[in-house]
């Protein structure tokens, strides 16, 4: 896993570390990828799967630089809060889902929110620790 982003020759800010490479730069080409291009600080931003969605097809897995996901199995309790719609779909997909164990190292890249072919990814920015209230709580 890196943590330092480069310039690659086709201009693109992309640290290496990415499973599929190709992917990752067919990614980092589109217009609409949201983020910081892979400069935020480690745990400012975390990525949000939407599990009624997601089908498990891994492209986030393979794009992501720094192993943030996993692919994983929907839980008993997971499957049960889906939509009808979204357990059919999950049943069809063997309840594959995309799981961020470590999602604490996403740097904003945005590269699994546009590489997602179901657009089950966004980034949510994580509230800056100084920003908590830090006097005694009523």
């Amino acid at each position: 896993m890196t943590t330092t982003v480069a310039i690659d020759d086709s201009g693109l800010d992309l640290p290496s570390g990415s499973l599929d490479p190709v992917k990752a730069r067919a990614a980092a080409k589109d217009p609409t990828r949201p983020g910081e291009r892979c400069r935020a600080p480690a745990a400012r931003w975390v990525p949000v799967v939407d599990r009624e969605k997601c089908e498990g097809k891994k492209d986030c897995v393979e794009v992501c630089p720094y192993s943030v996901f996993e692919l994983g199995t929907l839980t008993d309790a997971e499957f049960a809060s889906l939509s009808y719609v979204g357990r059919l779909k999950a049943k069809r997909h063997e309840r594959r889902t995309s799981r961020t164990p470590r999602a604490a190292e996403c740097r904003a890249c945005g590269l699994c929110v546009v590489a997602c072919p179901e657009d089950a990814i966004t980034l949510a920015r994580v509230p800056a620790a100084d920003a908590a209230p830090t006097g005694p709580r009523p």
